[in-house]
């Protein structure tokens, strides 16, 4: 029996919200259909606010909370959308499935825990769109001991994985996360390093532009060998799976550290280094972790930056380097298809993978947990008002609920071996 979820997709590159609408059938065929897909852009001062809580500063609470709220609104103005394109009622829908926007991301730091910040407003959310919504993705598994990051393996696992092929998989939003399918159904993902966060950064700060578009200023300038090799040395690219990262780290004042021991480095020069440290941290991973690869499916933003493909395809001779439209599936879609199904439909058995990043078992009583989640969405009702007697709302109908901390425990470590 086939149903339908929405997810919604925020990342780091901070360019806007992504939206899907789709249908998930769990056919081997064709498991998922995407119904209607929805871009809208961050305003300005929404887009500068987000990025500004990055870091510590003057009243951050509050102003994290109303960025969520604001966050939450424009969620809910997609998802209408959304349901208008596809002539779908919210009653339609199961689940949405909101990731929110990370702010921080500092797991197993700090006190051996860390944490992930991830700013929503589901609970707003679901009274705006009258449908569940399932948030605060990342947390269960940092808890556990793993990274709370990258999140989609499982999904391109279930969509692209082919029996006996070696396939990677590459999104290229702010930052680059790789996931690598091995032959005998080994699962694998990390961060690999920065990719359109300082990229975005630097175009724009120089030339007023969202975005390098098709990378043609990044080719127009040439790569300095010296500021390449500074970048290289940051230890992060040294590290060893389980691995994941963010603004926390490389951020506009790491690049202009780098950039005031370097000392003076055309601007254009800088835009070309830049991308060709994204190809060469992402192909060196590849090539260290699944050498047996020979198909390399890129999606997110940077699947649209022709120069940084062209960079990718050099540094990797014998690997086939193209969009995941090639696999049915447009590469501005793929995290937010993913998130719609962190919907209850998609079962906790398919989230679960210590080959992406933790090393504990999960304990049967976390299963139970998200099994009796998942159950209640539906037929929960609303809590009496302040004011109002249980009588008074027995008659009503039921409320959308808001499911957190949904247990998810998704991040990279050792090999796990798909049970989808």
């Amino acid at each position: 029996m086939s149903e339908r979820y929405v997810g919604l997709m925020s990342g780091t590159s901070l360019d806007g919200v992504d939206g899907v609408l789709i249908e998930w059938t769990g056919q081997e065929s064709g498991p998922l259909r995407v119904l209607a897909h929805v871009h809208r852009p961050f305003e300005a001062t929404l887009a500068a606010e987000l990025l500004a809580l990055n870091a510590s500063g003057a009243d951050e609470l509050h102003r994290a909370s109303i960025a969520g709220n604001a966050l939450a609104r424009l969620y809910a103005a997609v998802v209408a959308r959304l349901l208008e394109d596809a002539g779908v009622a919210a009653t339609g829908v199961r689940a949405i499935g909101a990731h929110g926007q990370t702010v921080r991301h500092r797991p197993q730091q700090f006190d051996g825990c860390g944490y992930t910040l991830q700013l929503n407003s589901p609970a707003l959310l679901a009274e705006l769109t009258g449908i569940d919504v399932v948030a605060d993705l990342r947390s269960r598994d940092v808890a556990a001991g793993g990274q709370g990051a990258p999140l989609v393996p499982a999904f391109h696992h279930a969509l692209f994985c082919r029996p006996g092929e070696a396939l990677a998989v590459l999104n290229l939003g702010g930052i680059a996360n790789l996931t690598l399918l091995g032959v005998e159904g080994s699962v694998l993902g990390f961060d690999c390093g920065p990719a359109n966060a300082l990229l975005d950064h630097w175009v724009r700060q120089h030339r007023g532009e969202a975005f390098d578009a098709g990378g043609r200023w990044a080719a127009s300038g040439s790569v300095d060998p010296a500021l390449l090799a500074a970048l290289q040395s940051e230890p992060y690219f040294e590290q060893a799976p389980p691995k994941s990262t963010g603004r926390d780290l490389f951020h506009p004042q790491w690049l202009a550290h780098h950039l005031a021991a370097r000392g003076a480095v055309a601007a254009e020069q800088v835009q070309a280094t830049l991308a060709e440290l994204t190809a060469w941290s992402c192909a060196r991973d590849l090539q260290r972790h699944l050498p047996a690869a020979r198909t390399l499916l890129v999606c997110g933003g940077g699947a649209f930056n022709a120069h940084l493909m062209g960079r990718l395809a050099a540094r990797l001779p014998g690997v086939t380097v193209v969009s995941t439209a090639a696999r049915g599936l447009p590469p501005d879609q793929v995290e937010a298809c993913a998130f719609a199904l962190a919907g209850p439909g998609l079962r906790a058995a398919r989230t679960r993978q210590p080959a992406v990043g933790h090393r504990r078992q999960r304990p049967a009583r976390a299963r139970r947990a998200v099994s009796a989640l998942a159950g209640k969405t539906k037929a929960a009702r609303r809590r009496p008002c302040i004011g109002e007697s249980l009588a008074q709302t027995e008659k009503l109908e039921p409320q959308p609920q808001v499911v957190v901390a949904f247990g998810f425990l998704i991040t990279n470590c050792a090999p796990w071996r798909s049970s989808l």
